[in-house]
């Protein structure tokens, strides 16, 4: 069984790890210890060395801003393990150049990927093969769907399935409970998977696109109890995708489409800015 190393215990990095916790060996580190005291399951490395050398698989759940001095610490350690990123626009090859010759697999799971019901795109860098992907398809599979796709749609998928449930939640803050399945099934993945389309998905995976991450968006809303608004905000980073597309949303799901592609852009200025 390989060891799975997970850096970083934010949102979704402490998601991964509880995801995964049952099914592989799992241990994390955080700078902040706080977020890591008194786990059930999971191992703690006392350092980012330590989580390295230990690791055949190693995650990295930290903030895009740490990343380059990051990857310079753990360069001399790296050799054959395979690294997964989750950081939203930062291409494989950047972590390449970093790294060396290493088998990279980007990956952008959501928000309900926290209850297994997550929508989660992956694409493989340059050094890593077929066995890399197929293994990190199992391994998210634990945290919802996953579709494999290319690099060059990686800004599209930020802007679908990652600020998704962020435009989801904002259409759902002022609907009655009581129309949330209709609206959902009737009006939002249908209009979705059109915006899906216009971002050059085919029409074959933005249907698979817009129906887990709304299905995923909803579960996740019922299960934790929590209200629209708190959950959009929970998705919604300070100049991030998410909020680019929000600022279009104002005319309701007409807007989605505008939406989309307001997130699209950012997510690529992003992305240059790495």
């Amino acid at each position: 069984m390989r060891k799975i190393g997970i850096l970083g215990f934010g949102t979704m990095g402490s998601a991964i790890a509880e995801r995964l916790k049952g099914h592989y060996e799992v241990c994390v580190f955080d700078k902040d210890q706080s977020k890591t005291h008194n786990l059930q399951g999971i191992d703690v490395a006392a350092d980012i060395c330590a989580l390295v050398i230990w690791s055949d698989v190693l995650i990295l759940a930290v903030k895009p801003q740490d990343f380059s001095g990051i990857l310079a610490e753990i360069k001399p350690l790296i050799a054959e393990k395979l690294v997964i990123s989750i950081a939203a626009g930062i291409p494989a090859a950047s972590i390449e150049t970093a790294l060396g010759k290493v088998r990279v697999i980007r990956v952008m799971p959501n928000l309900p990927a926290k209850i297994g019901k997550g929508m989660i795109c992956l694409c493989k860098g340059r050094y890593a093969d077929d066995t890399d992907i197929v293994f990190s398809r199992e391994l998210f599979n634990y945290m919802g769907k996953t579709l494999q796709i290319e690099e060059s749609m990686m800004d599209a998928a930020t802007a679908i399935s990652g600020s998704g449930p962020g435009f989801f939640y904002a259409l759902l803050e002022h609907m009655p409970q009581g129309q949330w399945e209709d609206f959902s099934r009737k009006v939002f993945i249908p209009a979705f998977s059109q915006a899906a389309q216009a971002v050059r998905f085919s029409a074959k995976d933005a249907g698979v696109l817009a129906s887990a991450t709304t299905e995923g968006s909803l579960a996740l809303l019922k299960k934790t109890g929590l209200s629209a608004g708190q959950l959009r905000m929970q998705v919604t980073s300070k100049g991030g995708t998410t909020e680019a597309g929000l600022k279009e949303l104002h005319g309701g799901v007409e807007c989605l489409d505008a939406a989309v592609k307001a997130a699209l852009a950012r997510a690529g200025e992003l992305s240059k800015k790495e």
